[in-house]
């Protein structure tokens, strides 16, 4: 059980490192934190669009700049917080995002260039990345290397898991709370109100950690390994970097074939490099286990189609049907929020059944609600009409953040438990980095043809845009920033032709024809992300088929059923 905070607690069952509560409480905050960090860009990704003008890869990369660093490296600080100690890294990284928050409050305004202001929030976004690359794999290791029970370890990465999602919810919510903020800033720009609220909780969680948190390291075979640290970090970005910016320079530029090369080989020298280290980054032997082998693919191609179904769901409700960031974040009460409700469910399934029979149904009920998301058009903007999938989505996404942690961190012995949080972090921040950045690359690919489709097949439609591209430079001084703000955001894409009005009303009171796209983007974007819907329910069902061949080859750990006091082998 988790123990209280008395002054032997950490001496408990023989000298080992216990987890306490206070301990766990800096670890809620801190997982929470990282994952609110995360999630606050899908709310707010309208309001950025309309002021900032970015284009379509841009908005995208607002998004995957935090999810690179995330992504890239969780191995590493796996290994650091090993060696040097967690609780520096849980306190580094709530600072990391306090700096990133920061930067992003400081976006300069109208005044600067597009590119410039865009360019910054990006920056903000790797920073904050980095802070939470640190916090989600120190967090969970701290909770396996202090719990040496079945019932003890289940409890302790439910509620882990628990506050991963349930800081889901309240990214969202803080975010769609912010944007009503009528202070300081005017209209669109009220989105960075929400990394006020990042940068406010993050300081807490500095304090909070710093005030209750024990230390805890395993540096035994462990080292930096600085050959593993770029090789992976460097083609990790490079997968990245090909994926995400493909659809907008072009999969067959000469730029996005080099980085998937690039990609290749760093990550093949990475394989080498770990098998001839003394002390790797990643044990490659720890593969051979079957049930870790088989988590990791799990991990990668789960969180992938859960991110899927999570980002195509934001860009539904904020860019497509144009809702409100506020109205928007209730979709993430159900993503979130149930993780909360279910938390002694969850609890209790870890502790009595093998964790990968609950990861195999979470998985099936993120498959299906993804493809019942598919059959609803988006026509129908009734939030009543994506209830039932987004039931289907929370219930799935909780019990399966707890399952895949738990089968993580119970087939490997304690002293691993380090590289074996990392690893999953690794796979899990992977596929979340990857949903969006393949499911947007596709749908918007796929959009942006259907546009050009129509336009070419439509002669006047494509003299109304042409019409629409000139109003600028035709129009009076006074007007002149807002219509050349609209045209630019129109020709950056699909998402960007879709946030501005078909119609205008002018200061006469009388309704004027204004852009000619926004009908043709919103029945391309619907039809787009109906795809990826698709996409995304078809991966999960993929890896709940694949969670079952796991199975096959026996209990997770005969241990893990038998003696409650056998979990540190």
């Amino acid at each position: 059980m988790v123990q209280t905070d008395t002054p032997s607690a950490a001496q408990e069952e023989g000298g080992r490192y216990t987890l306490r509560a206070g301990t766990l409480a800096a670890v809620v905050l801190a997982v929470c934190l990282a994952q609110i960090a995360l999630s606050v860009p899908s709310l707010i990704n309208g309001l950025v669009q309309q002021d900032l003008a970015p284009s379509s890869a841009q908005l995208t990369w607002v998004t995957e700049a935090f999810m690179l660093p995330v992504a890239a490296m969780g191995l590493g600080f796996g290994v650091f917080g090993d060696l040097f100690g967690r609780k520096r890294l849980l306190v580094g990284g709530a600072a990391l995002i306090a700096v990133g928050a920061t930067l992003a409050i400081l976006t300069p305004g109208a005044g600067s260039s597009p590119d410039t202001r865009v360019t910054l929030l990006i920056l903000a976004q790797v920073l904050s990345g980095i802070g939470a690359a640190a916090i989600f794999p120190t967090s969970l290791a701290m909770v396996a290397a202090g719990t040496h029970t079945t019932a003890a370890r289940a409890r302790g990465v439910a509620v882990w898991a628990t506050a991963l999602s349930v800081g889901g919810f309240l990214g969202p919510l803080l975010a769609g709370i912010a944007a009503k903020i009528d202070l300081g800033w005017a209209g669109n720009a009220n989105w960075r109100w929400a990394f006020v609220g990042v940068l406010v909780i993050a300081v807490t969680s500095v304090v909070l950690s710093l005030a209750l948190a024990q230390n805890s390291s395993a540096p035994e075979g462990r080292s930096i390994d600085w050959p593993g640290q770029i090789t992976a970090t460097l083609g990790l970005f490079a997968l990245m970097y090909a994926v995400i910016q493909g659809s907008e320079s072009g999969w067959g530029s000469p730029q996005i074939v080099v980085a998937f090369i690039v990609a290749a080989v760093l990550l093949v020298l990475f394989v080498l490099a770990e098998s001839r280290a003394a002390e790797p980054l990643l044990l490659l032997s720890v593969f051979r286990n079957r049930a870790f082998a088989v988590n990791s693919v799990v991990t990668l191609i789960g969180m992938f189609a859960f991110l899927v179904i999570m980002y195509g769901t934001s860009i539904r409700l904020t860019i497509i049907q144009g809702f409100s960031p506020l109205q928007s974040s209730v979709a993430y009460l159900f993503f979130g929020g149930i993780g909360f409700v279910l938390l002694p469910l969850t609890s209790k399934l870890l502790e009595r059944f093998n964790p990968r029979w609950v990861l195999c149904g979470a998985l099936t009920l993120i498959g299906a609600s993804g493809l019942w998301f598919a059959g609803i058009s988006t026509s129908n903007r009734a939030l009543s009409a994506i209830f039932g999938p987004l039931i289907l989505a929370g219930v799935g996404s909780a019990l399966a953040f707890a399952s895949i942690s738990a089968v993580a961190v119970n087939t490997l012995p304690n002293h691993l438990a380090g590289m074996a949080s990392g690893v999953t972090s690794t796979f899990r921040d992977l596929g979340f980095a990857l949903g969006p950045a393949i499911a947007g690359a596709i749908a918007l690919s796929r959009a942006a043809d259907e546009i050009a489709r129509k336009l070419s097949g439509d002669s006047q439609l494509r003299n109304a845009y042409e019409a629409f591209q000139a109003s600028a430079a035709h129009a009076p001084a006074a007007q002149r920033p807002q219509l050349e703000a609209a045209v630019h955001a129109v020709q950056s894409g699909p998402l960007g032709a879709n946030s501005v009005p078909s119609s205008i009303t002018t200061p006469d009171g009388h309704v004027v024809p204004f852009n000619p796209l926004k009908h043709v983007a919103f029945d391309a974007l619907s039809s787009s992300y109906s795809l990826a819907y698709v996409l995304g329910g078809v991966a999960a069902l993929v890896a709940a088929a694949l969670t079952l061949v796991g199975a096959r080859g026996g209990a997770v750990q005969a241990h893990l059923e038998d003696d409650p006091h056998t979990l540190d082998g």
